[in-house]
């Protein structure tokens, strides 16, 4: 265990991870509201889209559409996600958008296949082409992920060692072609991880690499994140994805209660409380919650955003 960081830096993934997978159509131009109204809290990265088969995930058929309509505020990033080149071709159509490159594994094979139509010598292969097509097109190639590190509900329990494994076979490959990752981000994608996983994950990590920074991207299927998030922020963990309100999931999980993201003003109410700096004005961004949910048009299971802050309290 290590002293907590002094600040955090957060992701912000609601739009994207939101909107993928809810099951009727939003409007595009209530999208961009929300994603606008994010723009103006303070977060300083958004993920917004992400560049898939509208065949398999209808809710960002419009993704495009988004991405132009936006209100580009100066130092936000906008971010999308792609799982394959065609994906990637796709994102560098779009000046505003600041990609950059990601080397992905997948912790479990079973959900690779799944989600990608990939085996994981496949996979593997895959990120070689795509780091120099990143390469090709100028993108900086900054972190590595790994989806599925704490668990799978295909293929059950990741060891550590697995983990392991797979963030050195990451670093040869950008290794290989002449790149340095700032980070590797431990995606919980079916929300196995408990506290005690994250330690000892992070902690086994450590080990191998001391300087290497690691990022949490954490599901809250079983109501773990913020546990999770303050087990990694024990660890020292300073990186995070979150989703506004709680928007989201994921719609290959394999449950039809997949959550999404840690929410955003949970975390940020649980940072402020520390003491963990995230320049993020969490009143606003309860504001943003709010309309999120207005947007989906139902009940998200963000808490801060019904429960409020302390502040009048204290007042």
């Amino acid at each position: 265990m290590t002293d907590l960081p002094a600040a955090a830096r957060i992701t912000e993934e609601g739009p994207r991870e939101g909107f993928q997978i809810e099951k009727g159509p939003i409007a595009t131009a209530r999208k961009i509201a929300l994603i606008d109204a994010l723009s103006r809290t303070g977060l300083d990265h958004i993920q917004i889209v992400s560049f898939v088969n509208p065949k398999n995930v209808p809710g960002m058929a419009d993704a495009d559409a988004v991405v132009d309509g936006i209100t580009p505020r100066p130092g936000v990033a906008y971010t999308a996600l792609w799982l394959n080149e065609k994906g990637f071709a796709r994102a560098l159509k779009h000046d505003r958008l600041s990609n950059t490159g990601t080397i992905q594994l997948s912790a479990s094979e079973k959900f690779s296949k799944r989600n990608q139509n990939r085996d994981a010598a496949q996979q593997l292969a895959g990120q070689h082409a795509i780091v120099e097509m990143y390469k090709q097109a100028g993108v900086a190639v900054e972190r590595g992920s790994i989806m599925a590190a704490f668990g799978c509900n295909f293929a059950g329990d990741i060891p550590v060692s697995h983990i392991v494994a797979l963030v050195e076979q990451i670093l040869d490959v950008a290794k290989e072609h002449g790149v340095t990752l700032r980070y590797v981000t431990l995606a919980d994608t079916m929300a196995w991880a408990t506290p005690l996983a994250i330690k000892r994950t992070v902690g086994g990590l450590r080990q191998r690499w001391p300087d290497l920074e690691f990022a949490l991207h954490l599901h809250d299927t079983r109501g773990m994140a913020v546990a999770n998030a303050y087990a990694g922020l024990e660890m020292g963990v300073a990186r995070f994805d979150a989703a506004v309100a709680g928007l989201g999931g994921c719609p290959f999980a394999g449950h039809s209660g997949a959550a999404g993201n840690i929410c955003t003003e949970d975390l940020v109410f649980m940072c402020n409380e520390l003491g963990i700096a995230t320049g993020i004005d969490l009143d606003a961004l309860i504001e943003c919650a709010k309309l999120a949910e207005d947007v989906v048009g139902h009940p998200l299971p963000g808490s801060v955003m019904k429960g409020g802050t302390l502040q009048k309290f204290r007042a």
